[in-house]
């Protein structure tokens, strides 16, 4: 199976999930208001995924990066996300929690690999 996008209609609009080859959900987007705003989000984490510098906030002095950038942090449980952000700075993919950092780390090399060649389907 090949990683794919998946555009999923909710109440409030439409959001999109990047599963793996595995069929895990590796990261998810926002709610967008239409499907066409949904596909734009999905060609910008395209666009921006592969170049993305990774800024690791859970290191100690860690050196800021440019946007387009993957944020690793901790949340308030204590547990690691990633964040993609655009080159204008609007998030535009989230991951879901980790226990560990190398499992983030992995989630966000996924994504870069993933992201630029991933199909988009509808559910």
């Amino acid at each position: 199976m090949a990683a794919k996008f998946v555009i999923k209609q909710t109440k409030t609009g439409f959001v999109f999930n990047l599963k793996a080859t595995n069929g895990e959900t590796i990261a998810t987007s926002e709610v967008y208001t239409t499907e066409a705003a949904c596909k734009n989000g999905i060609e910008s984490v395209r666009k921006n995924a592969p170049v993305a510098a990774v800024e690791d906030q859970t290191a100690k002095d860690f050196t800021t990066e440019k946007n387009p950038k993957f944020e690793i942090y901790n949340d308030k449980a204590g547990k690691f996300r990633f964040r993609l952000k655009a080159t204008n700075g609007q998030i535009i993919a989230v991951g879901e929690a980790y226990e560990a950092l190398r499992n983030c780390k992995n989630g966000v090399e996924s994504i870069k690999k993933n992201a630029p060649v991933a199909e988009i389907v509808k559910e």
